[in-house]
This record gives structure tokens, C-alpha cells and sequence, in this order.
């Protein structure tokens, strides 16, 4: 596997009394997609909100590019070029589209490979937000506010990008141009965790996948060989 984009070791993390995440490891390589999937409660979300920080863990480790990052309170882990893609989309619906935008701009790490993301190569990448820019974001449909949420995120020029459930709500038109995109993103060279309820969705752009059962890691494998070696996952997925 390429080098080791985000890395979580051994992760337990806790809602109160309830044993949430437990032991959970898994690795996101350089440039690579990892799909992450689960039933409903089996701990993604959880997940994503452990490495972004806004749920430290009580145990375990989690790295960014090598660098411990489980310790940093959100602003500094995203400081470090991770961002999400909240479930739910949560933009700032008294914002106009550009002022969303704006509000995320951050400066590239000066060692990335990538590109600069700016409000212009957002509305390259998103034509109906540029139509849109000086619109509020409370009056946009749910697929341009998917849209804006992942636009928001690139704005934060990351090296990491985390995706929560961005097909959720949307109708199968919009949710074909939402994976478009992100194909588009892993192209590019971004590492990117993609959670998903649909496997389908997931196993049509992944090289990575992780499987999660009751809080624990119940699979880890490429997409390509589950294919082929014909896994049954109903015991972890349900139907499949």
C-alpha cells in the first residue's frame, strides 16, 4: 500500500457509558479511497467525528501523515489538512454560497502536491454554485447544498478528506453527480474515507474497504478482491 495517509490504532471511543468504537484500526493510504462501511449504529460517524476531534478517544491513537494528531483539539487537526464532509450537509444556511466558502479558506500545507482550492476552482468544479454564489444557502436544493458542503471542504485545501454519507437524501440524478466528483477528488491524488450506506456506491469508486460490526472492525480488504473471492457480507451489511 502507498504511505500511510491517516491511520487509526486501536481506537476506543465512548458516548457517555456506551463502548462506541472498540479497538478500531484501519489505514488510509496516499491517494487512495477507502469506503467505509457498516449497518446503522456500527461506529462511521463515530469515526469520522475521532479524527477530526470533535470526540477525542479514550484510547488509541490517530495519525496524519505520521504525525499524532488524537491529542489536537479540531481547529489544529484541521490545521493539519483534514477535513469533513459532515453528514447532513450542515452548511451555513444564513450564508450566501460565496460567504460559505469564503469562511472555510485556508492557505495549502507547503508541501502538498496539490493544487490550490479557491472560490474559482470550486465553481469550476460546481457550475450550478457559481450561478448561485450571491444565493443563500438556506434556499438551495439538497443536491447544491451537498455540493457547497464539499466545496466548503476543499476550500480548507486538505490532505485528507472525510465524507460522511454524501449520497444521503439526494435523488439518484444527483447522487451520480456527487460520485462523479468524487472520483474527480481521488484522481487528483486526494486520500479520501468515504462513508456510505449504499456498498454498491462504495464498492464503484473504492480501493480500499473497511467494514465495521457493533463498534469493531469486522473486514478489512481491497474492493477488488472481496469482488472476486465473492465475500458474503449480509452477515455485516445486511442485504447486499
Amino acid at each position: 500500500m502507498a504511505n500511510s495517509a491517516l491511520t487509526l490504532h486501536n481506537v476506543d471511543a465512548y458516548y457517555g457509558d456506551s463502548h462506541v468504537l472498540q479497538q478500531v484500526s484501519f489505514v488510509l493510504g496516499e491517494a487512495r479511497l477507502l469506503g467505509l462501511l457498516g449497518r446503522n449504529g456500527a461506529g462511521k460517524s463515530t469515526c469520522m467525528n475521532v479524527t477530526v476531534g470533535l470526540l477525542p478517544p479514550r484510547g488509541g491513537e490517530v495519525e496524519v501523515f505520521g504525525e499524532l494528531v488524537s491529542r489536537l483539539p479540531p481547529e489544529l487537526i484541521a490545521a493539519r489538512g483534514v477535513a469533513l464532509v459532515p453528514q447532513g450537509r450542515r452548511v451555513f444556511k444564513s450564508l450566501t454560497v460565496r460567504e460559505n466558502l469564503a469562511v472555510a479558506a485556508r492557505r495549502p500545507d507547503p508541501g502538498s502536491r496539490h493544487a490550490p482550492w479557491t472560490a474559482e476552482t470550486v465553481f469550476g468544479m460546481f457550475p450550478r454554485l457559481r450561478e448561485r454564489r450571491s444565493q443563500m444557502a438556506a434556499h438551495l436544493s439538497g443536491g447544491e447544498q451537498q455540493m457547497l458542503a464539499i466545496g466548503r471542504a476543499l476550500m480548507t485545501n486538505p490532505r485528507v478528506l472525510l465524507m460522511d454519507e454524501p449520497s444521503e437524501g439526494l435523488a439518484p440524478q444527483i447522487v451520480a453527480e456527487v460520485m462523479a466528483t468524487i472520483r474527480k477528488l481521488k484522481e487528483s491524488g486526494l486520500s479520501i474515507v468515504l462513508v456510505e450506506q449504499s456498498p454498491k456506491l462504495v464498492f464503484d469508486i473504492a480501493d480500499d474497504i473497511v467494514i465495521l460490526n457493533s463498534g469493531r472492525v469486522a473486514v478489512v480488504s481491497t474492493a477488488d478482491r472481496l469482488q472476486r473471492d465473492g465475500t458474503d457480507l449480509q452477515q455485516h451489511l445486511g442485504v447486499f
